[in-house]
């Protein structure tokens, strides 16, 4: 299961500019990874540990600006299309065989 964060904040303050770098800090520190410029993505063994983190998540979320998450299986990942450009080196990485299930 993956977990897909996009977010939209503000970037118009000194005190945005803070909020937001936290925020990419928190994002990298809990394991994300970057697809794209705002848009994280992180692997779960499970949708229950998914909808875990969903709940952790809401709770360290700025407050202005937008933030969404989509779960999707590996299946639907993986059927994911790139119309330009290449995968970045982490993403090529960061796969499901790299996630051990005990």
């Amino acid at each position: 299961m993956r977990l897909i964060l996009f977010f939209d904040l503000p970037m118009v303050t000194k005190a945005d500019v803070r909020i937001y770098t936290h925020f990419h800090k928190y994002l990298v520190q809990e394991g994300y990874f970057l697809m794209q410029y705002s848009i994280y993505c992180k692997l779960f063994p499970n949708r229950e540990a998914a909808v875990k983190h969903v709940d952790i998540l809401k709770r360290n979320v700025p407050v202005e600006g937008h933030v969404r998450v989509m779960m999707v299986t590996e299946k639907q990942y993986s059927k994911m299309v790139l119309l330009t450009g290449s995968k970045s080196h982490q993403e090529s990485s960061i796969n499901s065989d790299a996630f051990i299930i005990i």
